[in-house]
């Protein structure tokens, strides 16, 4: 079974086929999606499409959160629209902790005040509510370390990790997986290969964060996006820049995940039994 800890199937690329998206995943044995949230008034769709799609994958679950990205067009009000938000999906099974949050120090004209204050307020909430985060880290690894550090939380996953080996290390110490995906597809993507086969199994994580960061083969079949079925593809070729086998690959990532977000493992111990009602395996 392969497993994509972040896939946004919630993405415009996605809004007309996604029942041919999930079923392609599933034709692909991925068996478990992991569907962040980016902008607060996404909220209630996130949560909606898990519930939607879940008869057809019953390992798709979320997060909710702001992603730095939106952090310009986002109000403070949307930081007690958001803790509302996580005290609601409590009670749902397929919720599993905040994301995607971070910072990002690669694009333009992203306001570093603002997307600072909303991620340490979505770190304070995480601390709250004692759950995982799903990190964007993108050049910003030693800023967010010092966030994280300031804080207890129960780690989590930093999402398309592409930072050096002593930062690997010290998101390991603190809890958390590194998410690796399309990008180490690419033959020049020397360092993140590097450190595929350098750092310690149990830390990594499969993604593919569709629709983004394609695989290298993707232009060269003509195909238009990202999208989760092909993790498995993806992580077949990390397994073999790692130097094992598929099998104990799939195994690893799989395991990896559901220890550092444990509401995900929980969904495992249930089961839809025929009257429709939720139970015990």
């Amino acid at each position: 079974m392969w497993i994509d800890t972040h896939c946004h199937l919630d993405a415009p690329e996605f809004e007309r086929t996604l029942p041919e998206v999930i079923q392609t995943a599933l034709d692909k044995n991925v068996q478990a999606i992991l569907l962040p949230a980016v902008k607060a008034g996404d909220c209630q769709h996130v949560r909606e499409l898990a519930k939607e799609y879940s008869q057809l994958i019953p390992g798709l679950v979320y997060t909710l959160g702001i992603h730095p990205l939106y952090t310009n067009q986002a109000q403070e009000a949307d930081i007690n629209i958001l803790e509302q938000e996580i005290t609601l999906s409590l009670s749902d099974r397929r919720f599993v902790g905040i994301g995607e949050i971070g910072l990002d120090y690669f694009v333009e004209g992203l306001d570093p005040h603002k997307q600072e204050y909303f991620f340490n307020a979505q770190l304070d909430l995480a601390q709250n509510f004692q759950l995982p985060v799903i990190l964007h880290v993108r050049r910003s690894q030693d800023a967010i370390l010092k966030s994280l550090r300031r804080r207890k939380l129960p780690g989590g996953i930093a999402h398309a990790f592409n930072g050096s080996f002593q930062q690997a290390e010290q998101f390991i110490e603190l809890g958390f997986k590194l998410g690796f995906g399309g990008a180490a597809t690419y033959e020049r993507a020397l360092q993140i290969r590097r450190l595929l086969t350098e750092l310690p199994l149990d830390s990594i994580v499969t993604e593919t964060d569709s629709p983004d960061i394609p695989p290298a083969w993707l232009r060269e079949e003509g195909i238009a996006f990202n999208e989760p079925a092909f993790v498995t593809r993806i992580a077949k070729e990390l397994a073999t820049i790692r130097g094992i086998t598929d099998s104990e690959f799939a195994d690893a990532v799989w395991r990896n995940a559901m220890q550092v977000l444990p509401r995900w493992s929980a969904l495992y111990s249930y089961k839809v039994i025929s009257d429709g009602s939720i139970g015990k395996v």
